[in-house]
């Protein structure tokens, strides 16, 4: 991983609008969020949501983000447009709707090449269930590989990634973790399909992120990081290293040395409580910074690979705790 590339959440900057709108009637727009989101030092992209945020032709946005000193990361889909998807988007049982949400993805993926990007990620997390007895899982199952499958072959040059989580809002997701992801992106077999890794998600898979980032390199290929934190209940999107900070620094060291070079994306959600959001997006890219920096000292430290090598769990920690506390 060379100079990072930061990307952030968009809607987070709809908070506290008071303090950067004070004579605004109602909710921000997208520009304006993305004018208040380009006053964060070091914060290079955007990703944004379709249809959501679409509300310009996707080349007239791009060029209205680059005015601003920002590039389009990527898109990502959400599935609001029709209230049956609430049922599923890809796995509902009615063929009709299956079909509106594929098609929808398709113009998801025109507009994000229109805007010169080539990613494309999908939360599918309208896909799943809530009782037993509710669905038939193999025919679930087939629904959302040939779902994926469809969308991944409607423009193979752009790239497709899978960002899986345990559940929200069904009660199950039919991507609930790293080893379904991974064993739905077999069965689909598409060169163009990866998987997002979002640090709480992963949390609350009850995963070890770096051990998840490995399986995805090996079996796969990692094209999303969404950092954020959490208790490992629930998608808490807390600002990074709050609460994880060692799994975050070895997440860091897994993917360098796994050779992602795509954007950092903060997933975090300053919105809930009323942070400054572009203080605290500021402080997201100054931790990483920090928490790269451990990590190019952990790498020039053979004794940390030797430790690791025995599998020295107490070794390894000093070697670490003295590099990020300093010696007794």
């Amino acid at each position: 991983m060379s100079t990072p590339r930061f990307a952030t959440r968009l809607n987070s900057f709809a908070s506290r609008p008071a303090g950067e709108w004070p004579h605004l009637d109602g909710k921000p727009t997208v520009l304006q969020m993305a004018a208040r989101a380009a006053k964060v030092e070091g914060l290079t992209d955007l990703d944004l949501n379709f249809p959501d945020h679409l509300v310009e032709k996707p080349r007239v946005m791009a060029r209205k983000l680059e005015d601003l000193g920002l590039a389009i990361n990527g898109f990502a889909m959400r599935y609001y447009t029709n209230p049956a998807f609430k049922l599923g988007a890809f796995t509902h049982p009615d063929r009709q709707v299956r079909q509106e949400a594929i098609d929808l993805t398709k113009a998801g993926i025109d507009a994000a090449r229109e805007a010169g990007s080539n990613l494309m990620t999908l939360w599918l997390g309208q896909d799943g269930f809530d009782y037993a007895f509710q669905a038939d899982y193999q025919r679930l199952w087939d629904y959302e590989i040939d779902g994926i499958r469809e969308v991944c072959q409607h423009d193979p040059e752009c790239l497709i990634s899978i960002e899986y989580k345990p559940n929200e809002p069904r009660s199950y997701s039919l991507m609930p973790d790293c080893a379904t992801t991974l064993l739905a992106i077999r069965d689909v077999g598409a060169a163009n399909l990866g998987v997002t890794l979002d640090f709480a998600h992963v949390l609350y898979a009850d995963e070890q992120p770096a051990f998840a980032a490995a399986l995805i390199a090996r079996h796969s290929r990692l094209l999303g990081v969404h950092l954020n934190d959490g208790y490992a209940k629930r998608d808490d999107g807390l600002m990074v290293g709050a609460v994880h900070t060692v799994q975050t620094i070895e997440l860091l060291r897994q993917i360098r040395k796994d050779g992602y070079e795509g954007a950092i994306y903060f997933d975090t959600f300053p919105d809930m409580t009323g942070l400054d959001p572009v203080q605290e997006c500021d402080v997201n890219i100054r931790t990483v910074k920090r928490m790269l920096e451990v990590v190019d000292r952990l790498e020039q430290d053979n004794r940390l690979h030797d430790a690791m090598e025995r599998q020295d769990a107490v070794s390894a920690q000093a070697i670490l705790q003295n590099l990020m506390l300093g010696r007794s």
